[in-house]
């Protein structure tokens, strides 16, 4: 890898709004953690049942890891459970003690700051943030310990400055926005207007709305760009969007928007409007379709990535690994309101059928 400190921009990105900042002394994560035991042999406040432990490896067939996502919802919970089932499938496998705690961030970056301080100070051995703010702090509170740092879910690791660090690698969802527009006028190539539904606070976000915007340009067809932070916010927004009457709307793989896709499904459906999105769990959330990774997958090879930089280090391993995508996801009752015949897509590459699902 690389090899540099975590850079002033980084830093300042990620500036510390919790009362007390990285290396303090631990002040809890805000709320109670989500506790997956599986063959870790945690307790339920997620410390080793070796007294003896003190919350390091009592020996080299022991790991404490702290998975921590941004936030709760279907993208960032599956790949917290795939990552966890993994954990536990190495455990058994190599015939080792896994300690893990899942901790949620609440989509708030002073909580996120206060589960980065507790668990460096317990400390772990390894950190899985999820998401990329969830990184970005996660980082940032191992800059002094070099806990090792494996990203999980990441779109733009170059742009969240998450490269070139030598205690951080990760796995990468990257979209192919070209490939999910093409899916878009493949299925009606009369659009003439798209609604670009996305929230300023998401880094993920940055990269493939600029590039919708050049491949949307290049074909001549007109966008109407609508923000939102908030659940009530994206609500609000799409409404705009049914309002100014587009013929499509996409998403990238936006926590803030996928937080609120249960929300805004039907108001879309019910207006003809199919949604494009960056993920396969906004289509289980009501969504029309999608062409990306799938999270579990995902979060399999970020528990295999963690386990080879405790095991092996790091020095050997890349910045960050690109997933490979190409299925495309398709909710079929979604499909059945907005009366679309979606057959053109399996000319373009293998399709995964999924119905609506409240989680």
């Amino acid at each position: 890898m690389k090899k540099r400190a975590v850079s002033a921009v980084l830093a300042a990105a990620v500036t510390m709004a919790a009362v007390t900042g990285c290396g303090g002394a631990a002040n809890g994560s805000g709320d109670a953690p989500a506790q997956n035991a599986g063959e870790s042999g945690a307790d339920a406040a997620g410390n080793a049942e070796d007294p003896e432990a003190g919350g390091e490896s009592a020996d080299a067939g022991s790991y404490n890891i702290a998975v921590v996502k941004q936030m709760d919802h279907a993208s960032l919970d599956e790949i917290a459970d795939a990552v966890c089932e993994e954990l536990d499938q190495i455990a058994a496998a190599n015939g080792i003690t896994i300690n893990y705690e899942v901790y949620s961030g609440q989509g708030d970056q002073s909580v996120l700051t206060q589960i980065g301080t507790q668990v460096i100070s317990e400390p772990v051995d390894a950190i899985i943030p999820i998401a990329t703010l969830a990184a970005q702090v996660m980082a940032t509170c191992a800059e002094e310990t070099k806990t090792p740092v494996v990203f999980a879910a990441i779109s733009d690791p170059e742009s969240a400055q998450m490269t070139g660090i030598d205690y951080v690698t990760g796995t990468s969802d990257a979209l192919n926005t070209g490939f999910i527009l093409d899916m878009m006028l493949a299925q009606n190539p009369d659009v003439q207007k798209v609604g670009l539904l996305y929230s300023l606070s998401e880094d993920n976000s940055i990269t493939p709305i600029a590039e919708a915007k050049e491949y949307l340009d290049g074909k001549g067809i007109a966008y109407v760009e609508k923000t939102a932070n908030t659940n009530d916010e994206v609500i609000t927004a799409a409404s705009s969007l049914i309002a100014e009457d587009v013929d499509a709307v996409f998403t990238p793989t936006d926590n803030v928007i996928m937080s609120a896709e249960l929300a805004i499904c039907e108001s879309l459906a019910d207006a003809g409007i199919p949604h494009y999105t960056g993920a396969d769990s906004f289509v289980r959330n009501g969504a029309f379709a999608t062409c990306g990774v799938n999270y579990t997958d995902l979060g399999h090879e970020t528990a295999d990535l963690a386990y080879e930089a405790l095991t092996g280090g790091l020095d050997g391993l890349d910045d960050y690994y690109l997933m490979d995508g190409g299925i495309i996801t398709v909710n079929t009752e979604t499909a059945e309101a907005l009366g679309i015949d979606y057959s053109t897509f399996s000319e373009m590459g293998e399709v995964k059928e999924v119905v609506t699902t409240e989680d």
